[in-house]
């Protein structure tokens, strides 16, 4: 374990290539720099396409970094294979964003529930079944859920299920990749209270990827906003709509609807499509959107640079 000072994940440099049919190459994720500490939720926010899965599949280790290097709890992760890398899967925890994939149909909740007793803690299937009902009763399902199939399940009830089972072997880091998109409106916010009292109650460090930054700011501490690749800004989460300063962190914001937005007060679509990836202009990637491009934003990529405490931007227009 790192000391207190130190963060628990620490991403560097980090690269995605996908080779495509045509030797055509897809830039993913481009650079890409972070750190969490424990206990920390550090949101990653974007449009589709903008590489925060890709990142988020990179520090679970599921897809290999072409380049840069990732440290848990200060050690490099990123070449482990074998017992190593098992031993780390109980570490490292992903929550996908369609509960029902997660399932096998013909597997009961509980034997879902006591696959990660059974096979780490090596659990007789007896004393493993108790802890399924304990994680059930965790996460305010029936203890009975163990006797249903996935299907019996709602959408939110699945993905309940599945946050036990993420927290059945007390991870130092659960990433949540999009877990409330495919859920009803009205069951987010109860999943989203579970996420943020299973955080505060066990002190797990928490990676969250979504498309929402309404949704993300009052959950976070920090933000992180990712545009084809690149991080364009990074800020606390507190104060965003007082703070973001990038055009396109602003233009995510303008474009969501809330339900405390006043009467006559326009949602602001953002315009156009972004760049293909696989033909990044040698200048800002958000250029072509952007109403307040210039010469330079068209041929120089503009560094990330600290603006404010905490508050990074990569835009020629706020440099000081």
């Amino acid at each position: 374990m790192p000391d207190a000072n130190s963060p628990l994940l620490q991403v560097q440099e980090v690269h995605k290539r996908f080779i495509l049919p045509g030797k055509r190459v897809l830039r993913a994720v481009n650079g890409v720099s972070l750190a969490l500490g424990a206990g920390e939720c550090l949101a990653v926010v974007g449009e589709s396409g903008c590489g925060k899965s890709t990142l988020a599949r990179m520090i679970a280790l599921i897809e290999p970094a072409s380049a840069g290097a990732i440290r848990f709890a200060g050690d490099p992760i990123e070449s482990l294979r074998g017992e190593p890398l098992r031993q780390l899967r109980r570490k490292i925890q992903i929550i996908f964003q369609d509960p029902s994939s997660s399932f096998s149909p013909r597997m009961r909740i509980g034997a879902y529930l006591c696959e990660p007793y059974i096979n780490y803690e090596r659990l007789p299937k007896k004393e493993a079944e108790g802890e399924a009902r304990r994680l059930l009763a965790s996460v305010g399902l029936p203890e009975d859920f163990v006797s249903r199939y996935p299907h019996q399940l709602s959408g939110g009830e699945q993905q309940r299920v599945v946050i036990a089972r993420a927290m059945a072997l007390n991870p130092l880091l659960l990433i949540c990749d999009e877990p409330t998109s495919a859920l009803d409106v009205s069951i987010q916010k109860h999943i989203m209270a579970l996420l943020d009292r299973i955080r505060r109650t066990h002190e797990v460090s928490m990676l969250f990827i979504s498309h929402d930054l309404t949704l993300v700011s009052g959950f976070s501490e920090r933000i992180v906003v990712m545009y084809l690749g690149y991080i364009l800004e990074s800020l606390p989460g507190a104060g965003l709509g007082e703070h973001a300063a990038h055009p396109y962190t602003r233009a995510l914001l303008q474009s969501v609807f809330h339900m405390d937005k006043k009467q006559n007060e326009e949602i602001a679509a953002l315009e156009g499509e972004p760049t293909d990836p696989m033909d990044l202009p040698p200048g800002c990637p958000f250029c072509p959107r952007c109403d307040q491009a210039g010469d330079r934003c068209l041929q120089e990529m503009p560094p990330l640079r600290e603006v404010a405490p905490g508050h990074k931007i990569a835009c020629h227009q706020y440099e000081r």
